[in-house]
């Protein structure tokens, strides 16, 4: 097995990028924080729509039923689209 040693400084910045991983090592070089994307105006009535029409493909339990989540998929993109 090899020796490994290290200074004061390397042991403490090493230390320091385990208990605070989001610093530099993220990859964050710009220092821009980035915001999530827009949603689209179709994806924010595709999910309204979904949220409509899931009960109807559902049992009792909650679970889907057969094929109901792709069911429900077709049906509430068909109602956003109108």
């Amino acid at each position: 097995m090899a020796e490994v040693t290290l200074t004061l400084e390397e042991y403490e910045a090493m230390r320091a990028m385990i208990l605070n991983p989001t610093s530099s090592a993220q990859g964050t070089s710009s220092g821009k924080t980035s915001k999530p994307r827009k949603a689209s105006a179709y994806s924010k009535r595709y999910g309204k729509a979904f949220k409509k029409v899931q009960g109807k493909y559902k049992l009792k339990s909650g679970a889907w039923a057969k094929n109901g989540f792709k069911r429900a998929q077709k049906a509430a993109h068909a109602l956003a689209k109108k």
